[in-house]
């Protein structure tokens, strides 16, 4: 995503806690890789639970397909709850997507 033609009111970020067998399974760097191909920038970690966190930002629709993405995950993973939150658009500083933790 480009900073060009980009304001808060054309961007959504959420916050996303992804729950089930979501770590070992390459769900972070397949998530980095479909958020990356949707120029939707953000990161990506495991949490210590056994859950994974997901910061997001972009153009709504590009965000949209990524919350949908996450609701399966790849092939390995078992999603048993989503848990989206919409923050304040425009409020993360990435300019790109990253695997963090």
């Amino acid at each position: 995503m480009s900073d060009a033609g980009l304001s808060a009111s054309t961007v959504r970020t959420v916050h996303v806690l992804v729950q089930g067998t979501v770590q070992g399974v390459g769900f972070r760097y397949h998530c980095a890789y479909t958020a990356q191909e949707l120029g939707v920038v953000g990161r990506v970690r495991n949490l210590p639970d056994g859950d994974v966190e997901v910061m997001a930002q972009g153009e709504p629709e590009a965000v949209g397909r990524l919350i949908a993405w996450l609701r399966h995950g790849p092939r390995w993973a078992s999603v048993r709850r989503l848990t989206v939150t919409d923050l304040r658009a425009g409020c993360l500083d990435e300019r790109r997507f990253e695997i963090t933790g």
